[in-house]
């Protein structure tokens, strides 16, 4: 059986075990709904409000604007859906960037389809960096939300957050009216300061099962004072926000896992971004017609992504797995779509540069060893895909 390398850390990534020992009191010894007042409800009440409170210090904010959810998707569906809907009476305009995950996109595609909203995305240059000045462009007088990510989770590029949201606070005085902003920071969490004061954010999202943490879990942080909605109805959990009984081993781990994360953070990032740098050299010089996809500095220390050209990434894809190396081609929620990916074509990649597309993400896990045995085989797997791809085989053809 082939060894397996794991280098799609960006989709999802495994249960640290410090994190599963922390939640295994809660699936069978500490068991009882939160909301009842006896005993085994009250310690299951007390490790939600632990939980709540470790989150909001490493997020620098007050524990009752953490918001637990099954998720980044549910997070960013509230965000958006809840303060659009609440503040619609003030202006039904929009403002996300052309490469948000599609948790985001879809949620904004509805409340323009559907509930008479209009919304403007703002295309990133060619290096994935969303302009200030372009957000703040598109700002209207009725616009009520601004969403853009904190990092990309196909090519890795980090956006700057804080100066978009100078920006977007310098609209509001011209205006003379409040505009909520959003940031998915899924990506970003156990790389980057996610400090929300610095960032100046209003509501920004975070994901546990990207976070080594157990999957279906997510939070919300909801600035004080900002207007929102749910989603669903039923129940007065999570400040009446997300309602039904809490997941309580599934938050006791995204909350250990956050606070590993953090803790973790500054050496992670630098043994990460070694092997991110030596992945990327070793395949622009030994793979012709390869380049680069995202900013070259400003990017995330564990995201690789290149296009190939002359080849078909699914099919790449699918013989690196048949060597025991799983990535991917770009979002892991569309990976299933055969369309190229939204965030290069935003980017101004050409569909075939897009098509060909790879994308490698690194995580605790990830050895020398792993990126040596990648930049072994990858090359071998390139030409040989090349030889059977259709332009080849036509040159071929009138040669003879």
């Amino acid at each position: 059986m082939k060894k397996r390398v794991y280098l799609d850390y960006a989709a999802t990534t495994y249960l640290d075990e410090t994190v599963a020992q922390a939640m295994r009191l809660y699936w069978s010894k500490i068991f009882g709904n939160p909301s009842s007042l006896h005993k085994e409800g009250l310690d299951a009440r007390i490790a939600i409000d632990t939980a709540r409170v470790s989150i909001a210090k490493i997020l620098g904010c007050y524990s009752d604007e953490v918001v637990f959810t099954n998720g980044g998707t549910e997070s960013d569906n509230l965000a958006i859906l809840g303060v659009a809907r609440k503040n619609a009476h003030t202006g039904k305009h929009i403002v996300v960037s052309a490469i948000e995950h599609h948790a985001v996109l879809e949620a904004v595609e509805h409340l323009v389809k559907k509930e008479g909203f209009t919304a403007t995305l703002v295309k990133p240059d060619k290096d994935g960096i969303i302009h200030a000045s372009e957000i703040e462009k598109a700002i209207t007088p009725a616009t009520t939300l601004v969403s853009v990510m904190y990092a990309n989770n196909e090519v890795g590029t980090i956006q700057p957050v804080s100066e978009i949201v100078r920006a977007v606070r310098a609209k509001e005085k011209e205006l003379h009216r409040k505009i909520y902003f959003h940031t998915d920071a899924c990506q970003a969490a156990g790389y980057l300061d996610i400090k929300v004061q610095p960032l100046g954010v209003d509501l920004l999202t975070l994901n546990g099962g990207k976070l080594y943490g157990p999957k279906a879990t997510g939070v919300l942080f909801i600035k004080k004072g900002t207007p929102i909605e749910p989603l669903m109805y039923g129940g007065g959990q999570e400040m009446g926000l997300r309602v039904g009984t809490e997941n309580v081993p599934g938050i006791v781990g995204l909350s250990a896992a956050l606070a590993i994360a953090e803790e973790t953070k500054a050496r992670e990032s630098k043994r990460v971004s070694a092997l991110r740098d030596h992945i990327i050299k070793g395949i622009l010089k030994e793979i012709p017609k390869s380049f680069l996809n995202g900013h070259a500095e400003k990017r995330l220390p564990n995201n690789v992504n290149v296009s190939i050209l002359d080849i078909e990434g699914e099919a790449l894809i699918l013989k690196l797995d048949n060597e025991g190396i799983a990535v991917s081609t770009g979002s892991a929620c569309s990976s299933r779509n055969l369309e190229p990916s939204h965030v290069l074509r935003a980017m101004g990649l050409p569909y075939e540069a897009a098509h060909g597309s790879l994308r490698i993400t690194l995580g605790r896990s990830s050895t020398k060893q792993d990126a040596d045995y990648l930049l072994r085989v990858l090359p071998k797997i390139v030409k040989d895909l090349r030889e059977l791809s259709p332009l080849k085989m036509r040159i071929n053809m009138f040669k003879k």
